[in-house]
């Protein structure tokens, strides 16, 4: 019988994780926000 394998979440992990993916989030957002602004105050017209 194997033996079980308990390891952290470091462990666990296969590469590291950089925060670039909460940025692209947050820049995506924003960007999204305004062109929704703009299209509703100028797209009226």
């Amino acid at each position: 019988m194997e033996r079980e394998i308990h390891k952290n979440t470091e462990e666990a992990r296969a590469g590291s994780t950089p925060h670039i993916v909460r940025y692209v989030l947050s820049i995506s957002l924003v960007l999204a926000l305004v062109a929704m602004a703009v299209l509703l105050l100028w797209g009226a017209v």
